[in-house]
């Protein structure tokens, strides 16, 4: 029963991941949603292992206001271009991000440790009462974990 449950709630959290990003790219400015291939082509230009493909969802570039994204925009904007790992709900979170309750792998930690500020975790809430974002740099969001727990993944 778990194992359909798990699948479920995993259906779920993509749903709200791609709604997440969806609002993101239209309702704010800046935040751009990039395929597999311009991943790569991004940790490649910051000399950054592949093995970090899954450890950000989309980019956001500050000065960027309402333009599609295109692969020539790496090479021009790559020193402005941040990497952002995108945490969704859909609770009431008036004072997002407080009271967010999410998962990350050390993948992402490290990830966010070797970019600096160049790397940001972004919690969405979409919420129709409290519909917002925060975006958190690796050392803003240690210092609001109030607690943290390992949980293992394993498989046999």
């Amino acid at each position: 029963m778990s194992r359909k449950h798990s699948f479920k709630l995993t259906l779920s959290n993509n749903v709200t991941e791609k709604q997440g990003i969806n609002y993101l790219v239209e309702e704010q400015t800046g935040f751009f949603k990039i395929d597999k291939l311009m991943k790569k082509e991004l940790l490649d230009k910051v000399n950054i292992p592949h093995n970090f493909l899954q450890s950000f969802d989309m980019v956001y570039i500050p000065k960027l206001k309402g333009i599609v994204f295109d692969k020539d925009y790496i090479e021009t904007h790559l020193d402005e271009i941040l990497f952002i790992e995108l945490k969704t709900t859909k609770k009431y979170l008036p004072e997002n991000p407080k009271g967010f309750f999410f998962g990350a792998t050390e993948n992402e930690f490290n990830f966010g440790k070797l970019l600096g500020d160049r790397f940001r975790f972004c919690f969405v809430c979409l919420n129709e009462k409290s519909p917002s974002y925060a975006l958190l740099t690796i050392e803003e969001l240690e210092k609001k974990i109030r607690n943290r727990r390992i949980q293992y993944q394993i498989n046999l």
